[in-house]
């Protein structure tokens, strides 16, 4: 169901979408510490494979027991293949082939430039997401500060070919047009959303797979490595899709892309807090230029100066 076309322009998000948002944020980063256990052992298609399927299946669950039915999904089949395509399938294709070119910090900034092509697509095809000033600023300190918070290892990876950054740059796009994919549940309950894109992301992925890796050696991960992948399935996709597209239902699709702007910051500072990781003084100054961009986006600090 399209959103109405003569919906009025949205206002500052409210302190439970900054909330959810942050929370999402938090559980997408520490989605970096299972994913990087995982690989070790599975092949990245593969790892995407049960991420999907595994979180699929419990959601399926959800609502067998809790509700609502699953059955309110089923009219819009087709535009959950749309969503699968765009906000999983092409996505994590094109990372994982940039990733097997460029370093991991400019692979990071790529994919911070998200919430740019989701408010260049809003702008184009929406009527309450508009383009605003304190946006563009928000987004660009945001894009800045994850720069400047990757330091070094930005500078490492600025080499490799240009398809392979193109390949990032077109994951950040596929991402923006999943948004706007999104919206169009308006009335559909999040968990039937997050149910419907993983189910088909699920079915779309299982011929990908057989075809590029074939059935041998699917399950002979170690145990630790199964760990990692339940905890990536059931915490970082199932309750965290619940999550995102709650937001993007709440808060728009410009709003809930900006999540890409905290992910790094959040993996940055749960690696200090639990892994014993030493922040350096760029990496202070990249969280405080990601934080002072959310609060211009929001724009009611400033507002009231």
């Amino acid at each position: 169901m399209a959103m109405a076309a003569a919906s009025a322009a949205r206002g500052p998000m409210t302190l439970r979408d900054w909330g959810q948002l942050l929370l999402l944020g938090a559980i997408w980063g520490g989605s970096f510490f299972f994913a990087r256990i995982a690989v070790a052992e599975l092949h990245p298609l593969v790892l995407v494979l049960f991420r999907v399927a595994i979180a699929a299946l419990a959601l399926q669950l959800y609502l067998g027991l809790r509700g609502p039915s699953f059955r309110l999904a089923l009219p819009h089949a087709g535009l959950f293949f749309l969503l699968a395509f765009t906000n999983n399938v092409v996505p994590f294709s094109l990372i994982f082939a940039g990733q097997t070119q460029l370093g991991a910090g400019v692979a990071s900034v790529l994919n911070a430039t998200t919430p740019f092509w989701t408010l260049i697509l809003a702008n184009a095809l929406t009527s309450d997401e508009k383009l605003s000033w304190n946006k563009l600023a928000g987004i660009a300190l945001g894009v800045a500060g994850t720069a400047v918070m990757i330091g070094p290892g930005l500078l490492a990876g600025l080499g490799g070919p240009v398809w392979a950054k193109f390949a990032l740059i077109g994951a950040s796009l596929s991402y923006g047009v999943a948004l706007m994919v999104a919206r169009r549940f308006k009335g559909v309950p999040s968990p039937v959303v997050a149910t419907g894109q993983l189910t088909a992301s699920t079915i779309t992925m299982i011929p990908i797979v057989l075809f590029a890796h074939g059935p041998a050696g699917l399950f002979s991960a170690s145990p630790p490595v199964w760990t990692a992948v339940l905890a990536l399935a059931l915490l970082s996709t199932a309750f965290a899709y619940i999550l995102y597209f709650n937001l993007v239902a709440s808060a728009g699709a410009t709003n809930a892309s900006l999540v890409t702007l905290i992910v790094p910051a959040s993996a940055m500072l749960l690696g200090f807090l639990f892994l014993g990781e030493r922040l350096e003084a760029f990496e202070i100054g990249g969280v405080v230029l990601i934080g002072l961009g959310l609060l211009t986006i929001d724009g009611r600090v400033f507002g009231r100066r």
